[in-house]
């Protein structure tokens, strides 16, 4: 019962010990010393150790189970644009869509009062109300459509995007 009883002690020792070597605190590994003092060329700047000036924020496991991010401001598109898009190529069936990524892909349909079957793809890269923020690529069954068409459709989310925002009463 003593030889169970002291090494059971002993693997309990090895392990605090093993656990606390992560703790990542002034005497982690890479520090230059694990007693918590850096040496002197770390201190005054001229060594390879990391010195921060601000405290870093640890990462552990447990952040994983946090709910850090705020679900509202993760969407990094124009919800604007993104509405006017669905709005204006609403002739065409939506296939996939990624807010996150702020990608809407569309299949071929025909536009009111048109003969030629269109599809797109929508890209909408920022969150700004801004032409910069928007591409749009658009195809026939022949292949990709004209520049021409590729700025009206442009110019009709855009346009519809802003009506958008004015009846919201954000502008």
């Amino acid at each position: 019962m003593g030889i169970l009883r002291t090494s059971a002690f002993g693997l309990s020792l090895i392990a605090v010990l093993g656990l606390s070597a992560c703790g990542g605190s002034r005497g982690s590994v890479g520090s230059g010393n694990i007693f918590g003092g850096g040496s002197n060329a770390q201190q005054q700047g001229g060594g390879l150790g990391h010195t921060p000036e601000v405290e870093e924020p640890r990462e552990t496991i447990w952040d994983l189970f946090k709910n850090v991010d705020d679900p509202n401001t993760t969407v990094e598109v124009n919800r604007y644009i993104w509405n006017a898009s669905l709005d204006v190529l609403s002739f065409m069936p939506v296939q996939a869509a990624d807010p996150f990524s702020g990608i809407i892909v569309f299949g071929y349909g025909r536009p009111p009062g048109g003969g030629a079957s269109y599809k797109a793809t929508v890209y909408v890269r920022d969150p700004a109300l801004d032409a910069r923020s928007l591409s749009v690529a658009l195809y026939t069954r022949g292949g990709p459509a004209s520049a021409e068409a590729v700025r009206k459709v442009e110019d009709a989310i855009l346009t519809r995007a802003r009506q958008l925002r004015i009846r919201d009463g954000k502008l």
